[in-house]
């Protein structure tokens, strides 16, 4: 029987609801019907229904609210205030340096100090060593290099440039083609493995790229991830080599940490080194804080103007600037933006490595140098690290700083014109 329009309809019966009260007044409509063969002939409403067999239907839904786990005790390092966090650092450091230092590892004041700024920088410290301090660093450091050379060792360059510049050479082109493998593997974005894959001179190379259009961050994590493996071989090598090397019942020598020094001596050697880095710097010279000193105070030295006076505690600071100064550049953001590229960036630096191994072979084998002196004056850099390693062993400290020096001035001269030559025959996009 037909129903009867003039008279309001009845609810239609819901099941799962006792009280007719609970329900939800429909959307008013031009004809209700309850039939369901009625409401399925018509358009679906905008806005569907509620589901009304839910017992709170009638509630407002809060907003929906994605979880947020809690961070972990090492993530909130970056919370912490900032003297909290230089205490972490200092105290960090100076344990690990002690537990590297009494098993003997070379350079164990940089090695620790790097180890502990990494792990705080990939854990969001927020602290940062000065511009101002890295630059005081390098420019002892370069005191420390410029003080080691000496006439003959200058002679000897002049007799066998054309091995050291050979070496060198060579060194820069296996590099150069290793950052081309990367760029055409499409590994890293244009040319980035061709800027971070150069062998030294890492702050000019990162400043370089960026003028010429590559991802400066990249450059950097490539460059400085170059530096930790470099350091981390080249200690675990001088470590092997010296203790294995050392007759039966012999031990390895103790630092004196806190000599006797010349307080004059010390302080004209601080003043010509702050000098010459203020003006490297001012005159925006490739790594000028460290390249500046280096050459003026062995001019000053060799010819006997200069007695240059750096008692070891005062080298074990500035080791641990420049340590701190490269693990803290390793930030969650930056590893998060080259992490799908971290394995192959490794395995190019591995093979670059053991290709400055080889070429050390050729030194052991053909001139008559010890094996570590050979390996050391080889190692893909940076000039400043191998240093390091190089005092803290018994090598040919000279040898070595002639090969590096050599190579440090080849990257800046030769690095950004081959750079750039192999970047034009690279894909692009």
């Amino acid at each position: 029987m037909p129903h009867d329009m003039s008279k309001p309809p009845h609810p239609p019966h819901q099941p799962g609801l006792t009280d007719p009260s609970q329900a939800r007044p429909a959307a008013p409509t031009p004809s209700p019907t309850p039939g369901t063969a009625q409401t399925q002939n018509q358009e679906p409403p905008e806005n569907p229904a509620p589901n009304l067999n839910s017992p709170r239907n009638d509630a407002p839904h809060p907003p929906h609210q994605p979880h947020q786990p809690h961070p972990s005790p090492i993530k909130r390092l970056g919370k912490l205030p900032d003297a909290a966090q230089w205490a972490i650092l200092l105290g960090s450091s100076v344990i690990v340096g002690i537990v590297l230092h009494q098993a003997h590892i070379p350079a164990a004041l940089l090695l620790g100090p790097m180890i502990v700024g990494i792990v705080m920088g990939t854990n969001s410290a927020t602290i940062r060593i000065p511009k101002i301090g890295f630059l005081s660093a390098q420019s002892v450091l370069g005191a420390m290099i410029g003080g080691s050379m000496t006439a003959a060792i200058i002679t000897s360059f002049t007799d066998d440039w054309p091995l050291v510049i050979g070496i060198t050479f060579l060194t820069l082109l296996a590099s150069s083609f290793l950052g081309w493998i990367l760029c055409i593997r499409r590994v890293l974005p244009g040319t980035v493995g061709i800027w971070g894959s150069s062998p030294g001179a890492a702050s000019a190379m990162v400043i370089m790229a960026e003028a010429f259009g590559a991802d400066a961050r990249l450059v950097a994590f490539m460059q400085y991830v170059r530096v930790v493996c470099v350091v981390t071989v080249a200690s675990m090598v001088a470590n092997f080599w010296v203790t294995s090397s050392l007759p039966p019942g012999a031990t390895v020598p103790v630092h004196e940490w806190f000599p006797a020094f010349d307080l004059g001596n010390f302080g004209l050697t601080l003043l010509v080194a702050g000098a010459a880095a203020t003006i490297g710097v001012l005159l925006r010279i490739p790594s000028g804080a460290l390249l500046l000193p280096i050459i003026v105070v062995m001019v000053l030295h060799i010819n006997g103007w200069l007695d240059v006076e750096l008692p070891e505690w005062f080298l074990g600071l500035t080791y641990a600037m420049i340590g701190w100064s490269i693990g803290l550049k390793f930030t969650p953001s930056v590893l998060h933006h080259a992490a799908h590229a971290l394995p192959k960036i490794l395995l190019s630096i591995v093979v670059l490595i053991g290709f400055c191994a080889g070429i050390s072979v050729f030194l052991v084998h053909y001139l008559g140098v010890d094996p570590l002196t050979a390996y050391l004056a080889t190692s893909p850099g940076g000039l400043d690290s191998v240093a390091i390693i190089a005092a803290s062993t018994h090598v040919d400290l000279p040898f070595i700083l002639v090969m590096q020096s050599a190579r440090f001035f080849m990257v800046l001269l030769i690095g950004p014109p081959l750079a750039k030559a192999v970047a034009r025959f690279t894909p692009q996009s």
